[in-house]
């Protein structure tokens, strides 16, 4: 019994012998009675106060959460028990595994084009390892580097390749070069698709005439004179980096350009 219910029960013993004291010098039926139901609750309610709290403390120890150090496995813990803010915190940590995820070879074409529908491109120093119209009249070469981004290029846009040539079997030779690098069996870029001309003012005329909405080519003059014309352009030079304007942008490579 701890000490406040000592003290009501001092208290108790008091009022009780008080009231027996003056019990005692009234000799009356009805005081008598009252003293006997004085006496009964006194030993009802000292009763209470020392009943065993045996139940309580068994049901509080059902309660105490088991020790790290029992052995126990619980592999389905209760959220309530999840030490504070790790709740919280879920959505944050989802948000950053998804900026982890890579994104797909198709995303980064229409995130680097800005959504754009209708490209034109050079072919040599870009599609092509060679760069000279002298160099494709001995042979032509598709670069394996940039293999998949043109095939994800066709899916997405419609594409033209261009090119200035010497001669009508350079034109075949660049043909077969990209049928045989499998180019065509896409169904995105067909052979009409791949144009020819024998001067570089021709190749800026095929640009304007299809007004595309990017224009990829190496040379520096023909980007200068298409800015004006053309929404975006992407000059591939492995050592120019200087802007030729806010709408052209530079890169070493097609493929540096789109980060593979």
């Amino acid at each position: 019994m701890d000490d406040y219910f000592k003290d009501d029960f001092s208290q108790l013993i008091k009022r009780i012998g008080a009231k027996l004291s003056q019990l005692l010098n009234i000799q009356d039926l009805p005081s008598v009675w009252g003293l006997g139901v004085l006496v009964a609750a006194v030993i009802f309610t000292c009763r209470l106060l020392w009943a065993p709290s045996g139940p309580q403390r068994r049901q509080h120890k059902v309660q105490t959460p088991t020790p790290r150090n029992s052995g126990v496995n619980n592999s389905q813990p209760n959220a309530s028990h999840l030490p504070s803010g790790i709740e919280d915190s879920t959505p944050t940590v989802i948000n950053e595994a998804l900026q982890h995820v890579k994104p797909t070879l198709g995303q980064i074409v229409r995130q680097r084009l800005t959504d754009g529908r209708k490209v034109t491109c050079r072919l040599l120093g870009i599609i092509l390892e060679e760069s000279t119209p002298e160099e494709l009249q001995n042979k032509a070469t598709v670069k394996s580097s940039v293999l998949e981004l043109l095939l994800e290029m066709t899916k997405l846009c419609d594409l033209y390749l261009m090119e200035t040539v010497l001669d009508d079997e350079t034109e075949k030779r660049v043909l077969t070069a990209l049928e045989n690098a499998g180019i065509f069996m896409s169904g995105g870029l067909v052979k009409d698709k791949v144009l020819f001309c024998s001067t570089e003012i021709g190749r800026t005329s095929f640009v304007r005439q299809l007004e595309p909405d990017w224009h990829i080519d190496s040379n520096r003059e023909i980007n200068s004179q298409l800015a004006r014309f053309i929404k975006c352009q992407l000059h591939i030079s492995p050592t120019e980096t200087e802007r030729i304007a806010s709408n052209v942008f530079s890169s070493s490579s097609l493929e540096q350009f789109f980060g593979i």
